[in-house]
């Protein structure tokens, strides 16, 4: 696309100058670029997608995991126990 409407991210180090040229910088501009990077950063930390089966799997295997952790001397002391 025009040089103009790409990201920082996607402009090659000899476009820098050409792209900040065309950048609005009057405050109204500044703050919406703010405002857009605020609302990225939002949406890729803040607001992530919830739920799914891999969190409720995950949720599961940490359970098994602490409760295991938890009852680790009750169950070796039922394995030497039974191994007798």
């Amino acid at each position: 696309g025009p040089l103009s409407e790409r990201r920082l991210m996607d402009v090659r180090l000899g476009e820098l100058p050409t792209w900040l040229a065309t950048c609005n910088i009057s405050p109204q501009g500044l703050l919406g670029g703010v405002r857009k990077a605020w609302n990225s950063y939002y949406d890729k930390y803040i607001n992530v997608k919830r739920g799914g089966p891999a969190g409720i799997s995950m949720l599961l295997a940490g359970y098994c995991l602490l409760s295991y952790g938890w009852n680790y001397q009750h169950i070796s002391k039922i394995s030497l126990l039974v191994s007798y």
